[in-house]
């Protein structure tokens, strides 16, 4: 499936071509179901928010096309996993909270245990005070410190 190509234009905003020869700018990648599903149902979008093409699966697209949505999707999507917790100021709410995410180490304020949220069995939603979303997308893989921690807080 590669009946369409993305690529930058001088401005390093996403263009869209189709097979047809129609061109897009700029264009927004966008996934339908990013927390369940995040190889699966991509969207491209014109600055309308209309649907100009709608990708299955991303594993149907030859390798540099696939790098190239995967691209467009990471520079508009902010959900750092959190990958280890190191430790969190107190067992009682709020607390801080210091972790190691896919994009480095940080901290954040916890404000309450509500907003930690299961999604599924071992995918966990965490709202920090600010505002930012952090995931956890496999508890039972996490080590058992970070398990630990977690425990307290579920």
């Amino acid at each position: 499936m590669n009946a369409f190509d993305l690529q930058r234009d001088a401005f390093g905003r996403w263009t869209l071509v189709l097979a047809d020869g129609t061109r897009y700018t700029p264009v927004t990648a966008i996934r339908a179901y990013p927390v369940t599903d995040p190889d699966g149902g991509v969207a491209l979008m014109d600055a309308e928010g209309h649907e100009l093409l709608w990708i299955e699966q991303l594993a149907q697209l030859v390798p540099a096309m696939r790098a190239q949505v995967m691209q467009a999707l990471t520079e508009r999507e902010f959900l750092p996993v959190i990958e280890k917790l190191e430790g969190v100021s107190s067992f009682a709410t709020p607390s801080t909270w210091s972790v190691v995410t896919n994009r480095g180490s940080t901290q954040f304020l916890l404000k309450g245990e509500e907003d930690i949220r299961r999604l599924t069995g071992t995918v966990l939603l965490i709202n920090d005070a600010d505002g930012v979303q952090y995931m956890i997308r496999d508890l039972a893989g996490m080590d058992k410190h970070s398990r630990k921690l977690l425990d307290r807080f579920l």
